[in-house]
């Protein structure tokens, strides 16, 4: 399984970008979201760049991982799915 990771921009060219997320940096491909801004977010599988995301996006992805991570050790992960405790699955627009 592939997880996709959310990394901010610190430089950019016409085909890569240096991307950070915590303490590691990685160069990926920009090629599929095109040249993005220094700070833009993108979703990152496999280094490359697949989405720009928006920061509330970003956030709750981070939120996500950190939430796996506790779990994978054992311990309390609800609080970082709490955009989802509470909430009925909801359908795409689409798919209503």
């Amino acid at each position: 399984m592939c997880l996709g990771v959310p990394m901010t921009v610190i430089e950019s060219d016409e085909i890569s970008a240096l991307c950070a997320r915590g303490d590691e940096t990685r160069r990926v491909s920009v090629l599929l979201v095109g040249p993005q801004p220094v700070g833009a977010k993108l979703l990152i599988h496999i280094d490359s760049a697949v989405r720009v995301l928006d920061d509330e996006e970003a956030a709750l992805i981070d939120q996500a991982l950190v939430g796996l991570e506790a779990a994978m050790r054992g311990d309390d992960f609800e609080s970082a799915f709490a955009d989802l405790i509470n909430r009925e699955p909801q359908l795409p627009e689409h798919l209503r």
